[in-house]
């Protein structure tokens, strides 16, 4: 390598699933609830997501893939009492019980900001990379989603001389984990192959799990656990002097802000962040700056007046990418709300031309995404690599020009256009599904990471 310090940040978008439906199944996501029941548009939703990346690469950034779950889950459906063939399986779901249905028909796993947490070797005490899929136990439709992605990390990144996996945290409340949506990793880059100085991580919890004095919301759940964070810190093996803990404001939770990615987003040394995001605000941003060693950190804060919290929950202001572009400048990558919320576009119009580090706006349509409560940074999962890793993982998942093409025409060649919740009482759905992912796990060079290829 160039420089021990050489290491990049790739962003790895999610694949948007072939069953991509808004069913609004995930309460305390105002998006998701809202546009429940509306007809969605998968091939529209896939060939969007694509083209993000596409941009991302075309700006010089290292871009991947991550694949989607298989759906509908039949798997837990036969778990939960549904007998027959596949098909009958379906069919007795969607007379009986058909939201349960919906719940193992949901592409969730777009959003693969959630899909797990990752800390880099630079940062870990035995120097690998370490990965701990995240559990999702607040709700059932994802909480089913983590031995799949643990496939697909492993078939992924699976060198063991650099690579650590962990299985998920144990179900259940107490340790519920939502991966990077409430994880941030700080370093002081100074351009964009500088990723590998040993960094700041930021867990952001919503309540304290075994202490019922401490407080939390009441409208909403709080998903994320101070006891979760505390547990994929100790098993990264970082060091506790870098590691900062933030609990999130109850009463943002309590307007939408399900995961701390709706309310603040942050890179290199710069927090990008609402006015009321966390709990105690200023110690928040004291404990980051000293975490940070005296080095220069940037608290780039918004205030209410500017933009009302309900104006950043509409318009995902703050699920925005924070990116170092490879001039160094910074630039938000911003969903096309941001430009139709009146206060969010005067205020990112004003940002610019502010002595700040974030010198550029790039607006994107993921409109598809944005209806089932999902922006830009829910459809990537940060993780820094250095030369020696980029060379050991799956070189197949990578975005280029090429694979752009291939996932585009097998995207044309396997999505519906339209579906709706009643659509997936179609067994065919299934068998559709299930040729497009099979087909999938070939291009990426997966295996047999599907459970239908397993058995």
């Amino acid at each position: 390598m160039s420089s021990n310090n050489t290491a990049y940040e790739f962003n790895f978008d999610g694949l948007v699933g072939p069953t991509h439906n808004y069913a609004g199944l995930s309460h305390g996501n105002v998006a998701s609830t809202t546009n429940a029941n509306l007809e969605a548009k998968p091939k529209e939703a896939a060939l969007q997501g694509l083209q993000k990346m596409k941009a991302l690469h075309d700006m010089g950034l290292k871009q991947g893939v991550l694949a989607p779950m298989e759906r509908p889950d039949v798997f837990t459906l036969r778990k939960l009492g549904f007998t027959g063939t596949d098909a009958q399986v379906i069919i007795k779901a969607a007379k009986q019980a058909p939201k349960v249905l919906a719940a193992c028909s949901s592409a969730s796993s777009m959003w693969t900001a959630n899909a797990c947490t990752v800390a880099p070797s630079s940062d870990t005490a035995d120097g690998k990379a370490h990965f701990t899929p995240a559990n999702l136990a607040n709700k059932f439709h994802r909480s089913i989603e983590h031995p799949t992605t643990g496939r697909i990390l492993q078939a992924m990144f699976n060198d063991k001389n650099h690579f650590v996996h962990h299985p998920a945290l144990p179900q259940g409340d107490h340790f519920g984990d939502e991966g990077a949506a409430n994880h941030t990793r700080f370093v002081d880059n100074k351009n964009y192959s500088d990723y590998g100085k040993k960094g700041v991580h930021f867990f952001v919890y919503g309540k304290y799990a075994f202490d019922a004095s401490k407080p939390e919301p009441h409208k909403f759940p709080a998903r994320q656990t101070f006891e979760a964070s505390q547990a994929v810190a100790r098993l990264h093996k970082l060091d506790s002097d870098n590691v900062v803990y933030a609990q999130q404001s109850p009463n943002v939770i309590d307007k939408g802000v399900f995961h701390n990615d709706v309310i603040s987003v942050g890179n290199g040394n710069v927090l990008f962040a609402h006015q009321k995001a966390f709990l105690n605000q200023m110690q928040v941003y004291t404990d980051l700056e000293r975490a940070f060693g005296g080095e220069e950190f940037h608290v780039v804060e918004v205030g209410a007046n500017d933009v009302p919290v309900a104006d950043a929950v509409k318009s995902y202001l703050f699920n925005s990418q924070l990116v170092t572009l490879t001039n160094g400048d910074m630039a938000l990558i911003c969903p096309g709300e941001c430009e139709t919320t009146p206060s969010v576009k005067e205020y990112l119009d004003w940002l610019v031309e502010q002595d700040t580090p974030i010198k550029q706006v790039k607006i994107y349509d993921v409109k598809q995404s944005m209806q089932n409560g999902g922006g830009p940074a829910c459809l990537r999962q940060r993780i820094v690599l250095n030369e020696t890793e980029m060379a050991a993982m799956n070189q197949s998942v990578i975005m280029n020009d090429q694979l752009f093409g291939t996932l585009n025409t097998w995207v044309k060649k396997h999505y519906r256009d339209v579906l709706t919740e009643d659509d997936l009482a179609d067994p065919s759905l299934l068998i559709e599904s299930r040729t497009a992912l099979d087909e999938l796990t070939q291009i990426l060079n997966l295996g047999s990471v599907y459970p239908f290829q397993r058995v």
